[in-house]
């Protein structure tokens, strides 16, 4: 047995799991999470798998909070699924209990660890491959949002104060570039005159907030296509996955990150910005799937404001990837040196053909609201 192995065996036999351990192997698709899948063997010789996970601390300094959200956002659900029998795309994965009842642990080596079930025959997508899976990951978050509508917001904490605080995160940005810790301010010249032209827009869905034309809303605040699990044979949303930035916020950051993940045709660290566009029948396709299921709750501002959503987080995720990138890779995983770097190019192309085609977005908009 492996190193990896023997760590991944000790982190489930603390986890109530029936069978015997036979193989695991981590899984490096997040940003922020360590995060492994593990197999056990059961005495008819069955195997089933598992996702452990550990919480990533400097990410979430309360941990413990973190799982407090996610019990009762995932209980609130189920609950409303049983007693509807809704579709698929009103579930979630289930939290598998520790061994003393619990919904996490502490690891050997420190550090918070959740259990969950694994789906079978499902994967998740880091690029979208048609718009079926694009209409259907929309429909799936667009049904969570509508399955936690009725959810105070007072019921979930704040686990990442201002998340989606645009103006913050410009402010931080700025900081970065007087500071410049790391001496990458000169390489990025370019992405910081692009972002600090368009400074204008970073307020404008709080500045609605405040103002009382917006709903603060119970939010999954992550919606990347890679957050939906999906059918291998069918292409059909079956769960929304990763929970840990369930909080208060704003629908239309949910929306518009989606948009954000789901229409370039490339991975969000493509070295050749070249290749990004915003490609119009996915948005059509997403924004088709998001209205069938969230209709019902969405204001007639928040439906307008959908496609100035998609362009202001995704910008706000390029000052993100920029800020990290000058403060020295502290937040997000790397992996070549620049990477940072690579990541916030590609959101501030995905901006420009955005911009491009917002015009068109939003007569889309309008005709789908209309039918």
């Amino acid at each position: 047995m492996t190193e990896l192995a023997r760590n991944i065996a000790e982190i489930g036999s603390h986890f109530a799991i029936d069978g015997t351990f036979v193989g695991g192997e981590e899984i490096e698709s997040g940003h922020i999470n360590t995060t492994y899948l593990a197999s056990y063997q059961d005495d008819d010789g069955d195997v089933s798998r598992y996702i452990l996970q550990r919480i990533n601390e400097y990410v979430f300094p309360e941990p413990l909070v973190v799982m407090k959200n996610i019990e009762r956002v995932t209980r609130h659900i189920n609950r409303k699924v049983f007693r509807a029998k809704r579709d698929f795309g009103g579930q979630t994965l289930n939290l598998y209990p520790g061994r003393d009842g619990k919904n996490c642990v502490s690891g050997p080596a420190g550090g918070i660890w959740r259990c969950y079930n694994y789906i079978e025959g499902c994967r998740t997508y880091d690029v979208v491959e048609n718009t079926r899976q694009a209409y259907q990951a929309a429909k799936a978050f667009g049904a969570f949002q509508d399955l936690v509508s009725d959810l105070p917001v007072e019921k979930v904490s704040v686990t990442i104060p201002g998340f989606h605080d645009t103006p913050a995160r410009y402010a931080r940005l700025l900081e970065a570039i007087e500071k410049d810790s790391h001496g990458r301010v000169e390489s990025a010249k370019e992405e910081i005159d692009f972002i600090k032209s368009r400074e204008s827009i970073t307020g404008v869905l709080l500045d609605h907030l405040k103002a009382g034309r917006l709903v603060e809303r119970v939010t999954h605040n992550d919606t990347k296509l890679n957050n939906v699990m999906i059918d291998e044979q069918t292409d059909e949303a079956v769960c929304v996955i990763d929970l840990d930035t369930v909080m208060p916020g704003l629908a239309l950051y949910d929306f518009g990150d989606l948009v954000r993940a789901a229409t370039s045709p490339v991975e969000e660290d493509e070295k050749d910005v070249s290749k990004v566009e915003m490609r119009m029948p996915m948005f059509e396709a997403l924004l088709e799937g998001y209205l069938e299921t969230a209709r019902n709750f969405l204001t007639p501002l928040e439906i307008e404001l959908l496609p100035f959503s998609a362009k202001l987080i995704t910008m706000e995720t390029g000052i993100r990837f920029l800020t990290d990138h000058l403060e020295g890779d502290v937040y997000f995983k790397t992996h070549h040196e620049g990477h940072n770097l690579d990541r916030c190019r590609t959101q501030l192309a995905l901006v420009k053909s955005i911009e491009e085609q917002e015009e068109k977005m939003c007569s889309f908009v309008k005709k789908s609201s209309r039918s």
